[in-house]
């Protein structure tokens, strides 16, 4: 159902769900010390008063947090959902109800609710635009030129948005600064790494309830996403196999252990097949008509193309849902391939997506480099920037500080030989 406040232009799913999602929202905070330092400064300093702010992500506890912090900040801040099946409904419903801030997002929206919610976001005629996979920038470029002027910038989460960004920019179409948040330290060594590793797997479990040990996982892509979930499956006790396209990153997963193999030969192999690549039809119809019997296919990039999931479509005689977010392709040749949260991203679209403590780092990036934009108003140039050295150290800094970690410091002695070209052997 769609609900509607008298206070707020809104649509979510029901407001009745409000009080869980507060509590959910409280519990996420616990584990996110660096944010709300940040937050609490923002609430002091105002560097968003007059500022319009759409933040297209995952509608999550952790993301709540990131939206309260700019609205502390002064932000006139909107959410919409960055995936049809990554809201969490009681998180939106509580940002509505408890905290004043406009949500358009569904659990299981469908395409036309999506891309209608994205229009609404850019009706709001941002300044700032927080994305997760390019699509407000995209939809901004493509069918709203006359607003291009008003944009200050824009912050992008993900690999998939940075690729989409970097083809604007080859294509002279990006006019503004956009920061890229995925690239900086504090997000992609953590976040992609240990948030995607865990959360991935914690999603194809509670949608399968299948024991891991002793199965063969196939995990398609070696960055750091890839890395994270494939580390986690083998401690999991899996038989893990990588495929790659990089061979510097098929080394790499030679060397940390791993089995490599292109995606046919490793097809007929797997159990449990988990694309991380960001890139389109990683697994296609070749493969699926070599693959087990049962074997189970999911996704963990942003967008639900990197399974063609229309090749699949065609060789099925039969579709079923056989238990929430898995669905049985019965193949003509006999056989069947299950496909988990409709090939989205499994993670959020079975379970609660990253860990909190991990968002912690990514949404602080997230909040400083608005603020970057917002602070060097007309002094950078259209095109990606990267997250500063110092805002990246100081994100750490924080981590550590709040986890109750010291670390060493350079000596003064140390400081000089690191600037000295005279000493040596």
């Amino acid at each position: 159902m769609t609900a509607t406040s008298p206070r707020l232009k809104h649509e979510v799913k029901d407001l009745a769900l409000a009080p869980l999602g507060r509590q959910r929202i409280e519990w996420a905070g616990r584990e996110m010390p660096v944010l709300k330092q940040i937050r609490d400064r923002f609430a002091q300093e105002k560097p968003f008063a007059g500022i319009r702010l759409v933040a297209c992500c995952h509608v999550t506890t952790e993301t709540a947090h990131l939206a309260i912090a700019f609205k502390a900040g002064g932000a006139d801040a909107i959410l919409i959902a960055s995936n049809p099946l990554s809201t969490q409904d009681d998180t939106a419903a509580s940002l509505v109800a408890d905290y004043d801030i406009p949500v358009f997002a569904i659990k299981g929206e469908d395409n036309d609710t999506y891309h209608r919610h994205v229009q609404i976001a850019l009706d709001h005629r941002p300044n700032l635009i927080i994305d997760d996979g390019c699509d407000v920038v995209a939809t901004l470029i493509q069918q709203r030129q006359h607003q291009i002027a008003d944009i200050i910038g824009t912050t992008e989460e993900t690999t998939t948005g940075i690729v989409r960004l970097r083809a604007m920019l080859r294509d002279g179409v990006l006019k503004f600064p956009a920061m890229n948040v995925n690239d900086a330290d504090t997000k992609h060594f953590f976040d992609n790494r240990y948030g995607t590793g865990q959360s991935t797997l914690d999603g194809v479990i509670r949608a399968t309830n299948v024991l891991l040990a002793g199965k063969t996982v196939v995990v398609a892509g070696y960055g750091w996403c890839g890395k994270g979930t494939a580390s986690r499956a083998r401690g999991l006790g899996a038989n893990v196999i990588v495929t790659e396209i990089d061979p510097i990153k098929g080394i790499e997963a030679v060397m940390d252990g791993f089995r490599v193999l292109p995606m046919s030969e490793a097809a007929p192999l797997g159990d449990l097949f988990i694309t991380v690549t960001g890139s389109k039809h990683v697994i296609r119809g070749e493969h699926f008509d070599v693959m087990k019997d049962g074997a189970l296919v999911c996704n963990s990039g942003h967008f639900d193309i990197e399974i063609d999931l229309v090749a699949l479509g065609d060789r099925a005689k039969e579709v079923n849902t056989v238990r929430p977010f898995t669905q049985e392709y019965r193949l003509k040749n006999g056989k069947s391939v299950v496909v988990l949260g409709e090939g989205r991203l499994i993670n959020l679209a079975a379970a609660e997506g990253h860990p909190s403590a991990v968002m912690d780092m990514s949404f602080a990036n997230q909040a400083l480099a608005a603020e970057y934009l917002v602070k060097n108003k007309g002094k950078l140039a259209p095109g990606i920037h990267s997250i500063p050295t110092e805002v990246d150290q100081n994100i750490a800094e924080l981590k550590l500080k709040a986890m109750g970690i010291e670390i060493d410091s350079l000596t003064a002695d140390q400081i000089n030989y690191n600037n000295s070209w005279t000493t040596g052997t």
